[in-house]
């Protein structure tokens, strides 16, 4: 046998994570009403996580995928998972013997459904508008357009490399590796750039590997145990598309803001006008606040992810890749404008407001008595 496994027929599974945004909440028990789900169970507790490291807990749909046919893979699996702040996700997963350097085209293989399908990327797309279409009414703020923001992720999970150790099969396919991961031809990258993508691998035990980058990540373990490094990577994807979500919401809002100014101050609109429009958006922008505000806690807390532990490692690693702290930020930053914007408008209603009570407290108070006076003097 040879001494390497970098020709070997390997069994691998591929799968895929699409998480969409599709709304500002889902009401899950509605949702649960409309299709055959179930909660979620949580994910179990491995390597060294913590007993209170928590995750959201979703609604999972097991998708029907008994009809599908495809050329390559042994297993064929996909499910949804709705969360109540209003994202989906949909995970497509495939198991099949291949080449390390063929998985890249292998990524989006050929595949027949009952819906006219021809590859894994268009499966996921028809399953996903079936899902949306049958819980449309339980989501808040649906987009009406139907065009919906999307993060993909992919994970090349290796389960066997019998020969070499988990260091040593990707130093042997290293340019092949890193192209998979950026998703590049394998003759394209630079060495500082092969360098740069496997730099930071996490590895828990001897035997596994697992290296990120922004869109791909390589597992290898042939103890097949990395379910929770996958579902790591879904929470982190779910984490970028809900704050990307609020930051194009609070943009918008940023620019209706600067309409409305322009309406009152440079148009030369009434103050009554003026007061309207603050009460109004002052009520909506509070309503705004509080479901940005709750979606930024729950995101914070529901995983918890503090310690210096492995899944926490994973976590970093990804968010850090992703940016999910400048979006943070943006997003913070964006509300605290809209506020201010909001409470300028809101004040100068109010100095309107007792500018005309002091001009009524003048008329009751002085004018009027002085009137009295006048008219009694002048009285014959």
């Amino acid at each position: 046998m040879s001494s390497s496994c970098a020709d070997e027929v390997l069994s691998t599974e591929i799968v895929h994570t699409y998480v969409y945004d599709i709304g500002r909440s889902v009401d899950l028990k509605m949702a649960a009403g409309y299709i055959p789900a179930y909660p979620d169970i949580g994910i179990g507790k491995r390597r060294d996580t913590p007993a209170y490291f928590t995750l959201p807990k979703p609604l999972v749909l097991i998708l029907n995928t008994k009809d599908c046919d495809a050329p390559y893979f042994e297993k064929f699996t996909a499910l949804a998972k709705i969360y109540d702040d209003g994202a989906l996700t949909l995970v497509v997963r495939y198991r099949l013997q291949s080449s390390f350097e063929s998985l890249a085209e292998k990524a989006n293989i050929p595949v027949r459904d009952a819906a006219d399908s021809e590859t894994v990327e268009q499966f996921a797309d028809s399953s996903f508008q079936m899902v949306v279409n049958a819980i449309k009414d339980a989501v808040v703020g649906l987009n009406k357009d139907w065009r919906f923001d999307r993060e993909t992720y992919t994970a090349f999970c290796i389960r066997q490399c019998p020969e070499l150790t988990p260091e040593e099969f990707i130093a042997k396919h290293r340019e092949a590796a890193a192209a998979l991961l950026a998703g590049e031809e394998k003759s394209v990258l630079h060495e500082s750039q092969i360098r740069q993508i496997l730099s930071e691998p996490l590895s828990y035990r001897r035997d596994d590997i697992a290296i990120f980058d922004m869109d791909r990540c390589i597992i290898v373990d042939p103890a097949k145990d990395y379910e929770d490094i996958l579902i790591i990577a879904e929470h982190a994807n779910y984490r970028l598309i809900e704050l990307r979500a609020l930051d194009s919401l609070l943009d918008k809002w940023l620019d209706e803001a600067e309409r409305d100014v322009r309406k009152i101050y440079v148009s030369g609109a009434k103050p009554k006008r003026g007061q309207r429009v603050g009460k109004l958006k002052q009520g909506k922008l509070q309503t705004l606040r509080f479901d940005a505000l709750f979606t930024l806690e729950n995101l914070d807390n529901s995983s918890k992810i503090i310690g210096d532990y492995f899944l926490n490692m994973v976590y970093e690693r990804l968010c850090s890749i992703f940016n999910t702290e400048a979006w943070k930020i943006s997003v913070e930053r964006r509300l605290d404008a809209l506020q201010d914007v909001y409470d300028l408008l809101k004040n100068d209603t109010a100095d309107h407001r007792m500018l005309t009570l002091e001009i009524v407290f003048i008329v009751v108070c002085i004018v009027l008595p002085l009137i009295q006076i006048l008219q009694v003097m002048l009285k014959p």
